[in-house]
């Protein structure tokens, strides 16, 4: 008889599914349809196998961070729910910071324990107790030894000017655990890959493609990265060179409001790649930026035929 282990406790399951278990037990987890459309009681394994029925309809990125869905989960032996509730702080020494452009500041992490994340998340960066920002992670674990953030500097912030002006190499600071569903599955190789983004929206993005290069991913893979002006774009040489070193990626800058050098592209960002990409058919999605652009990314990518499982966004 398989059990359901929760903060401690571990509870014979029976006949129940794990929601109406943990629910009879008094633990309270949302519910809604109880058939596994809603999605209402999602949750994550910490620990045991997950049936394949309690994970239909989730995203690959949720699949690969053990979610399932409580109520139709009905496993044939222990599993273990992981508590979601509180922040798990955790010590990181500021290795390296540079200006990658006039308002975006690379910043290089090192945590000081064990630090397990994919290319594309994002962490929470703690300046006090009380004042937190989230940032994306464009490091991949198996090609940097560190963290690497773009932060944006936001006039009259609380977190990102503090940032630009104190933050230095030896500070001590508090981030958390890496969250977000916004990065690369392996699985399917030959598929093409669209990321489009702005500002440091790049951030996440620059994993990924990094990410799935290093993967051996063989599909076409096409960033769009936009900016009202030349000096909004940053990256913009590494980028080049990684297409260089690689057939099957493509970089394209986009500049908006200002003049338009040779070797950019002229325009909002998602024009641009309407008018190139009109066909998304089969295509896998990135969008990380602006919420507005992001927001209506997605409904473009999915009226041009991506499926709105395959499209994954990051607005900030």
């Amino acid at each position: 008889m398989s059990r359901v282990i929760y903060d401690g406790q571990a509870i014979e399951r029976g006949d129940l599914s794990v929601l109406d278990c943990l629910t009879e037990h008094g633990i309270n987890i949302p519910s809604s349809c109880h058939s596994g459309l809603c999605q209402t009681c999602l949750s994550r394994a910490a620990s045991g196998s997950i049936p394949a029925r309690a994970q239909t309809g989730l995203k690959e990125t949720q699949i690969a961070q053990n979610y399932f869905l409580a109520c139709v989960c009905y496993p044939e032996h222990d599993i273990e729910v992981a508590m979601e509730d509180g922040v798990n702080k955790l010590p990181a020494l500021v290795s390296g910071v540079k200006h990658l452009s006039a308002d975006i500041l690379g910043v290089h992490l090192k945590p000081q324990h064990p630090f397990n994340y994919r290319a594309g998340q994002f962490i929470n960066f703690f300046k006090d107790e009380n004042t937190v920002r989230s940032y994306s992670l464009a490091s991949v674990p198996e090609l940097d030894d560190e963290l690497f953030l773009h932060v944006r500097k936001v006039p009259g912030g609380q977190v990102s000017p503090w940032m630009f002006e104190h933050l230095k190499p030896g500070d001590q600071v508090q981030i958390t655990e890496p969250a977000g569903e916004c990065f690369y599955v392996p699985g399917k190789p030959a598929q093409n890959i669209l990321l489009v983004g702005t500002g440091s929206g790049l951030a996440p993005l620059y994993g990924i493609i990094r990410d799935a290069l290093q993967q051996g991913h063989t599909g076409k893979i096409v960033l769009y990265h936009g900016s009202t002006s030349f000096g909004g774009l940053y990256l913009v040489d590494e980028l080049r060179t990684l297409a260089q070193k690689h057939e099957n990626f493509s970089y394209v800058p986009c500049i908006s409001e200002s003049a338009v050098p040779e070797g950019y592209a002229s325009g909002m960002v998602l024009d641009v790649v309407l008018a190139r990409q009109a066909d998304l058919s089969g295509w896998r999605v990135f969008l990380c930026g602006h919420p507005e652009m992001v927001k209506s990314g997605r409904q473009e990518a999915f009226l041009a035929g991506a499926s709105m499982s395959e499209i994954f966004a990051d607005p900030f």
